[in-house]
């Protein structure tokens, strides 16, 4: 084969590619509801009913909704990604005390994985204004996951620490599954 026809079987590779990660990347919502509907699931499969001893523990992080309401769907996007990350950082360490289902906690660490690998490859990372509701958005989220964090620390991971964190991340999920069922 000469020169000339492989660069053509180059081109025509390289759109195949791009038709193909596009094609990929515009099924992600439904991806997403999938993956946010079986996380859902998971984290009652995890754990039991809530303790009531746990109760008078229980305290408001508030979820900076805001974030999840941009006009852009990228930045939507790239919101849900930065959620999914700091639901997998909390839910891979400390987790002695937690006393849930170990098969299904590592089916939830796995399937945030995947889509946090599949969010990753798919949004955009070029737009100046995307940069900017991106970082503010990060800094928000990352102080509401922070609250989670040092309430897990100071409760030193016990198992009501877990438990109404497990309770947040629940409706935290449910606030991701109502934006993706708009995107």
């Amino acid at each position: 084969m000469n020169a000339l026809g492989l660069i053509q079987v180059g081109l025509i590779l390289s759109c195949t590619t791009t038709i193909i990660s596009s094609l990929h990347c515009n099924h992600l919502p439904l991806q997403q509801r999938k993956v946010v509907e079986n996380s859902l699931q998971l984290l009652d499969k995890m754990g039991k009913k809530f303790p009531q001893q746990c109760l008078r523990e229980k305290t408001s992080f508030r979820f900076p909704e805001r974030v999840l309401k941009p006009r852009q769907k990228e930045t939507v996007k790239a919101a849900i990604e930065e959620i999914f990350q700091h639901i997998f950082y909390i839910f891979s360490k400390n987790l002695t005390l937690a006393a849930w289902d170990g098969t299904a906690l590592e089916q939830f660490q796995n399937g945030l994985y995947r889509q946090i690998e599949q969010l990753e490859a798919c949004v955009i990372k070029k737009q100046s204004h995307y940069f900017w509701s991106k970082e503010v958005n990060r800094l928000k989220l990352k102080k509401y996951f922070k609250k989670i964090d040092c309430f897990l620390k100071d409760k030193q991971h016990n198992l009501c620490s877990w438990e109404i964190s497990r309770a947040e991340m629940r409706k935290c999920l449910q606030l991701v599954d109502k934006v993706i069922r708009k995107l």
